[in-house]
């Protein structure tokens, strides 16, 4: 085992909007400070070289234009997949150093992006029946094999409602963590983005 545990999103995408700028920034600030690192994998040159300015300066980010296959030893890496037939436990953190997303997790559908991680045979581990962002994925994570808080002792809010102004609402299609308020945990700035931008279709916002 290394001393430090890997977080890493395998970018799947050519471009970065503001809805990924702001999970990876949260994912990469929650990590750093349990002293856990950060990785987003697989980033175009082109990519990397034009990051947001926010998201470049955050500490604990780290970009890589390698792919994870390049990076870990296979045996050493759990990837959070939908499909897997194993739903993740504290035990896994014992197991693996590396635990690997497929991003973007938090499409509305779904489109199964992780299975081109799949595909790669990584030892795959399940994180409950309901879609969540990016950040949820990686915080239940973290919950589960840093703090060893099993899966279904995990408080969730299911599918909130933002209220974008006096006359309108808009139901989130995924699974936050509740925080101690009891609403759900969302990257800084989120709301505000979600409100702005309420004409734009979810997924036009990744």
């Amino acid at each position: 085992m290394t001393d430090q545990r890997a977080f890493v999103v395998e970018h799947l995408d050519p471009e970065l909007g503001p809805w990924s700028t702001l999970e990876y920034a949260c994912i990469a600030r929650e990590s750093h400070a349990l002293g856990a690192r950060f990785l987003l994998s697989s980033v175009p040159a082109e990519l990397s070289r034009n990051l947001p300015a926010e998201l470049a300066a955050t500490k604990g980010f780290e970009v890589e234009q390698r792919s994870v296959e390049e990076i870990y030893p296979k045996d050493k890496v759990c990837l959070l997949d939908p499909a897997a037939q194993v739903e993740l436990s504290p035990e896994d953190g014992d197991t693996f150093d590396v635990f690997l997303f497929g991003g973007i997790l938090g499409d509305d559908p779904p489109r199964d992006r992780t299975s081109e991680l799949r595909k790669k045979g990584y030892v795959g581990r399940r994180l409950g029946p309901k879609q969540m962002t990016t950040d949820t994925a990686v915080r239940v994570t973290r919950m589960v094999v840093h703090e060893k808080i099993p899966l279904e002792e995990i408080s969730y809010v299911d599918y909130p409602e933002i209220l974008i102004n006096e006359h309108e609402r808009t139901e989130m299609p995924f699974r936050y963590v509740k925080d101690a308020q009891g609403e759900p945990i969302m990257p800084k700035g989120m709301v505000d983005l979600i409100k702005n931008d309420a004409d734009k279709a979810v997924d036009d916002l990744f």
